[in-house]
């Protein structure tokens, strides 16, 4: 399979997936090789903001993977997005993400040992739901206001470094809900895990400002420390 040189680092991919085919957005760094990193949608589906995510990885030097959980649908309507998320199956969304991971890893271009995986809103739950079902196949964990069911013990089988990025003023997600999501994954993992938390609304990182809640300042605060956790997680 083509998957891009240094003069188009990228393109739409197809990988194997428990059997089936799943597909995504594949981006690689200037140099054609590096670490590899997940990068999982928010509810609006595999958006230019998502694709922006995964250039931007590129060219922190990462070979950045996003799945495309909803098989190509996307929205900017927040009712219709959530209609897309209660459907997905999420035994589903998690064999794709499997996939993922088997396709980083055995992806010439990627040089870790271990994946990175960085997720936003929905995509932040699935993000510790990957990094519990792979355990030491996952290097880094990153959820970006990561929501999802609380359910007993499915912090287990975390062994990544989590670092996690939650807004003080969530309408979404409480932060008291978050703090609680910290304290569970460092009591049942027993992960590295630091959460950091932003002056700011649900989605601050998304500059495509579809809830009025991006926030440049804790955004910007928030991609330096997530780049810089990810070199030192899966660098080397």
């Amino acid at each position: 399979m083509t998957i891009g040189t240094a003069d188009n680092p990228r393109q739409n991919v197809a990988f194997a997936s428990n059997g089936d085919t799943a597909h995504g957005y594949l981006a690689l760094p200037p140099s054609g090789s590096g670490p590899g990193v997940i990068v999982i949608q928010e509810w609006w589906g595999l958006t230019d903001h998502i694709v922006d995510i995964c250039d931007r990885l590129a060219g922190a030097g990462f070979v950045a993977v996003a799945p495309d959980l909803f098989g190509g649908s996307t929205t900017h309507d927040s009712d219709e997005a959530g209609e897309l998320m209660m459907r997905l199956p999420v035994a589903r969304a998690a064999r794709d993400l499997a996939g993922a991971v088997d396709y980083l890893l055995e992806l010439p271009a990627v040089t870790s040992s271990k994946v990175g995986a960085v997720g936003f809103c929905m995509g932040g739950g699935f993000v510790l739901l990957l990094a519990a079902q792979q355990g030491d196949r996952i290097g880094a964990a990153v959820p970006f206001y990561g929501v999802g069911p609380a359910v007993p013990h499915q912090f287990a089988g975390i062994t990544a470094a989590v670092q996690g990025h939650y807004a003080i003023d969530d309408e979404f997600y409480p932060v008291a809900e978050a703090r609680d999501q910290e304290h569970e994954i460092r009591k049942e993992s027993g992960a590295e895990t630091e959460f950091f938390y932003y002056p700011a609304g649900h989605a601050f990182h998304n500059d495509q400002d579809l809830l009025g809640t991006y926030d440049a300042e804790s955004a910007k605060l928030a991609w330096t420390r997530t780049v810089r956790f990810l070199h030192d997680r899966l660098d080397g």
